[in-house]
């Protein structure tokens, strides 16, 4: 079984801990499947996952007001292969249809899953459900040693990778590894440290992530609503197309948004039906608002010799079209294969080669998908004339273009 915390690590008063072939430092949704893929693919690795909080892989709990994670379709097909899919599908809901529309305008379009031969354009899970699935699967491997609480306060740079300095239960211990990824997050404490400078662009916005009720089912609908300050998306939950729950993600300038984020339900539910329209019918109920605000985060270098950014630490997306995630686990999957490559060609895990061929590997589909994310936010969030009239006549000839509608929808289903 995989280890946890300090059960097989030994004597805390040991200094030097036993080195790893991989450190993953965070312990998040990217970083968890990032250490299950490297396991599944390549079982004689020796990996050690460090997060700063405990792993409690038996805590779970269904609530209205948990937070949620849209699942492309080409995400489904990455965690079937690590053995994730089955217990992860007895919580999560089908989105059978994309409705997308601009306020104000006639322009839209409908992505539906039939037209693919899919069962789901994607797929809405809680993250309590996806914590607890993903915890759970590291069980499985007993070569990922799993450090939980602990931080990592110094990244050395070595011939051979990386010595790491790591604090836990007032210890301070070290342990080599030839290959480091920071998978923790976009305010990354050792990017920094290592003098990794990020390019950030501020949108002016913030997102308000709530989940709310209807008094229609949600029919396994999900809606992209954008209007001139900013998108709304809205995404089907609970295990049934008769549910009323959906999970709001609300985009709107910032001053605005901690308006409603402070207002009274009764205020929220009816500036949001102004907003979002009816076709969701009329909305009932409010769960807790959290905001976020929101901004464009790329690292000026996600490879370098034995080290690799993952997730947020390496590039965070406006949650518009609900692609972070997805994204990071094709990075996931991408890493993992040229690491297997790699390993059968000879090569270590030290080799500039091998995070050279997996960054041309990943550079196409991460710059289209950031500027699909970007671009959506830039062109539907402003009350520009001229741009509203292009992106209406856009969204117009995405039904009556086929090959453009299907292009789309390859690239948002994640599988491009």
């Amino acid at each position: 079984m995989t280890s946890i915390d300090a059960n097989v690590e030994g004597p805390l008063n040991k200094r030097q801990l036993d080195d790893a072939d991989v450190a993953i430092v965070g312990g998040g949704m990217v970083g968890i499947s990032l250490a299950v893929l490297l396991a599944k693919e390549n079982p004689d690795l020796r990996i050690t996952l460090l997060e700063s909080f405990p792993f409690n892989p038996s805590d779970y709990h269904s609530s209205f007001d948990a937070r949620s994670t849209a699942l492309s379709a080409g995400s489904r097909e990455i965690l079937e292969r690590c053995g994730l899919w089955l217990p992860l599908s007895e919580h999560l809901t089908r989105i059978r249809q994309v409705h997308v529309s601009d306020k104000g305008h006639f322009g839209g379009s409908v992505l539906d899953a039939r037209e693919y031969g899919l069962d789901a354009v994607g797929y809405v899970v809680e993250n309590p459900w996806l914590g607890k699935v993903l915890a759970g699967r590291l069980e499985a491997f007993q070569r990922i040693r799993c450090l939980a609480p602990a931080s990592v306060s110094k990244a050395q740079a070595t011939a051979r990778g990386y010595c790491l300095t790591v604090e836990r239960k007032g210890q301070v211990q070290e342990f080599n590894c030839q290959l480091l990824v920071l998978a923790d997050g976009v305010n990354s404490q050792l990017r920094g440290q290592l003098g990794i400078a990020l390019d950030q662009q501020d949108y002016d916005q913030s997102a308000i992530i709530a989940n709310i009720i209807a008094d229609r089912p949600h029919a396994g609908v999900a809606y992209e609503r954008f209007t001139a300050d900013g998108p709304i998306a809205l995404l089907p939950l609970g295990e049934s197309d008769q549910s009323h729950t959906m999970a709001l993600i609300w985009t709107l300038p910032t001053d605005r948004a901690e308006a409603l984020g402070h207002c009274s339900d009764g205020e929220f539910l009816q500036g949001l039906q102004d907003y979002f329209g009816y076709r969701q019918g009329v909305f009932q109920k409010v769960g807790v608002r959290h905001l976020y605000p929101l901004q464009l985060s790329l690292a000026k270098e996600q490879v370098r010799r034995s080290l690799v950014l993952m997730g947020n630490a390496a590039h965070s997306l406006h949650p518009v079209a609900g692609q972070g995630f997805n994204l990071a686990l094709r990075d996931c999957l991408a890493l993992s294969e040229a690491l297997g490559v790699a390993r059968g060609a000879g090569l270590g895990l030290h080799d500039p080669c091998l995070l050279h061929a997996y960054i041309q590997k990943q550079a196409a589909d991460q710059r289209a998908t950031i500027q699909l994310s970007d671009g959506f936010v830039r062109w539907f969030s402003n009350s520009d004339s001229a741009k509203s009239l292009l992106r209406n006549l856009g969204l117009l000839a995405l039904d009556a273009l086929p090959p453009a509608k299907r292009l789309l929808a390859w690239q948002t289903m994640g599988l491009g």
